[in-house]
């Protein structure tokens, strides 16, 4: 394959990535814009009025209170430094203020589903409560990874729910990369660092490691993830690289609470919001890109392998604003 394929490829593949996300914040966008429309109807100009309407509109997004009164602040201060702001400016600025926050919330960027050279294999502990698509984004990352050139290996380390070794071994199949397991109710950590200590000898460039999704209990949570890090720690001592929290983005605020619950938990790094595609709620990865100042990684725009996308803060304010419809 010569350079003008590979450019050509990548260019196709990026734009299906661009519509997969147009199509994934379609409900979010078509539920916004409607209310800033009503917002705006009769009007010429941004006043308080307007403000009022937009706030609403941004928690019914579930941006989040905090959030929405943090952007509204942003665009008060706007039209008193410009003096006079007109309703059909108003995209456009929300727009920008959206993306400064962004900005401000999590700088970091990640392009590539790639690895750092000086960490093989790269281990990522993924956290997140059941029902969340946990099982699902581990997949359709260890596809992503694969089809980036990269070896993977799972590690079923929620040894509590025999459904879920079941599920990741499905998708270790699927995707056709090598998978360490144990029975029910094996202890978690032993399963971490038998996935650790493979990796290690398989040579591997990824080691993803599922873990039990249950809240019921704060302490114990904070107990097991707590040990499982220190027995990965033994064998590979900077190792967990990566604690990606996994958060379902159809449940709004609720997404909050668990992030909140998890990071109280473990130090997580980086964050996965999936489902976006069925939902109006899609301005949640705002309030939690806000409130937390982690980094979000990764969305979910739909079912397939490839809708697991590289989360790209222009893109997303692009396809959340655009008006072409």
């Amino acid at each position: 394959m010569g350079l003008f394929d590979k450019l050509f490829k990548r260019n196709k593949e990026q734009q299906e990535q661009k519509e997969a996300l147009d199509q994934g914040l379609q409900k979010t966008k078509d539920n916004f814009f409607s209310k800033i429309t009503k917002a705006i109807a009769g009007k010429d100009r941004v006043d308080e009025e307007v403000l009022d309407e937009l706030e609403n509109a941004l928690v019914s997004a579930d941006v989040g209170i905090d959030t929405t009164v943090a952007i509204i602040n942003r665009i008060e201060e706007r039209v008193a430094r410009d003096k006079y702001v007109g309703t059909g400016q108003l995209n456009q600025i929300l727009q920008e203020e959206i993306m400064a926050m962004l900005t401000d919330a999590a700088s970091k960027e990640f392009e590539t589903f790639g690895t750092p050279a000086d960490k093989k294999p790269y281990v990522i502990l993924v956290v997140g409560v059941n029902g969340v698509g946990k099982t699902t984004t581990i997949g359709k990352l260890a596809h992503n990874f694969k089809k980036n050139g990269k070896s993977v290996l799972l590690g079923a380390a929620d040894t509590f729910r025999a459904a879920a070794v079941d599920q990741l071994t499905i998708w270790s199949e699927r995707v056709g990369v090598p998978i360490v397991k144990k029975e029910m109710g094996s202890d978690p950590s032993s399963v971490a660092f038998d996935a650790v200590s493979s990796g290690i000898a398989r040579e591997a460039d990824v080691v993803i490691i599922d873990t039990a999704g249950r809240l019921h209990n704060k302490a114990y949570l904070m107990d097991e993830l707590g040990k499982i890090r220190r027995v990965i720690s033994k064998k590979m001592p900077d190792a967990p690289h990566e604690v990606l929290l996994v958060l379902d983005g159809s449940t709004g605020q609720n997404a909050i609470e668990q992030a909140k619950q998890f990071t109280a938990a473990t130090e997580v790094t980086a964050i996965a919001v999936t489902k976006l595609d069925g939902t109006a709620k899609g301005g949640v990865v705002l309030a939690i890109a806000n409130q937390f100042k982690i980094p979000v990684k990764y969305i979910g725009v739909g079912e397939k392998m490839e809708d697991l996308q590289i989360f790209n803060k222009a893109e997303f304010v692009d396809s959340l604003f655009s008006l072409e419809r």
